[in-house]
C-alpha cells in the first residue's frame, strides 16, 4: 500500500485558522486545481466538473457578499459570530469555488432515461471526489482548508460578479490559506462499528 497516499489522506483536516499567505505560488494553485478536474471521476466519463478560483481582492470580494447575504437574514442580535466567521474565511489567501453543469447533467438525463434520477446524485458524488481531491493536494502543499456550503443562498450574486454561466450549479466553497493554527486531534469511532468485512 502507498503509505504516500494515505499521509495525504491524513493530512487533509478542516483547518478554520487560515493566514492570507500561501507556500506556493498562484501558478501552483492553479495547477493543481486544472489537474483535479482534469482526472477526478466523473460518471460516463460526463465531465460534469466546474471550478472558479478567487485570489486577492476576488477572494474578498466572495465573503464581502457572503457576509453582507447573511446580515439581511441573521438577527441583528446574532449576527457578530456570523461576522467572525465570515472574517475567517476572509482572512486566507484564496477560495475555490466548486460548480456541476446542469446542462451536462439534463443532455446525459435525456441521453439515458433509464437513469435519469440518477445522474443528479452522481454529479454531486462526482463534485464530491473534486472536493476531496482538491483538498488533500492543498494539505500536501501545505495549505490549511474548510469546505463550506452558503450555496445558494449567494449563488445569484456570484454568478452575477464573476460571469458564471446560468447552468453552473454552486455546489461548494473552499477557502483556504496558510495554516495560522493546526487544528486539534481528532477522535474516532471504533473501526469495527464502521466497516465490516465478509468472506
Amino acid at each position: 500500500m502507498q503509505s504516500n497516499f494515505f499521509e495525504a489522506v491524513k493530512t487533509r483536516r478542516s483547518v478554520y485558522a487560515i493566514s492570507k499567505e500561501s507556500p506556493i505560488s498562484d501558478a501552483k494553485i492553479q495547477e493543481i486545481v486544472e489537474e483535479a478536474v482534469l482526472h477526478s471521476p466523473t460518471s460516463f466519463n460526463s465531465q460534469t466538473s466546474r471550478a472558479v478560483v478567487l485570489l486577492g481582492e476576488q477572494h474578498d470580494k466572495l465573503w464581502d457578499i457572503t457576509t453582507e447575504t447573511l446580515r439581511k437574514i441573521v438577527p441583528a442580535d446574532q449576527f457578530e459570530g456570523t461576522a467572525q466567521k465570515m472574517g475567517s474565511f476572509k482572512s486566507g489567501y484564496g477560495t475555490v469555488l466548486f460548480f456541476e453543469d446542469q446542462a451536462v447533467v439534463k443532455q446525459l438525463q435525456e441521453n439515458y432515461a433509464a437513469y435519469a434520477d440518477n445522474f443528479p446524485i452522481w454529479s454531486n458524488q462526482s463534485s464530491g471526489m473534486l472536493q476531496f481531491v482538491v483538498w488533500t493536494a492543498f494539505a500536501e502543499v501545505g495549505l490549511g482548508a474548510s469546505l463550506q456550503h452558503y450555496n445558494p443562498l449567494i449563488d445569484d450574486e456570484v454568478k452575477e460578479t464573476w460571469g458564471i454561466p446560468a447552468e453552473w450549479k454552486l455546489i461548494a466553497e473552499l477557502p483556504f490559506g496558510s495554516i495560522a493554527a493546526a487544528p486539534g486531534p481528532k477522535e474516532f469511532q471504533p473501526i469495527e462499528q464502521r466497516v465490516k468485512v465478509f468472506k
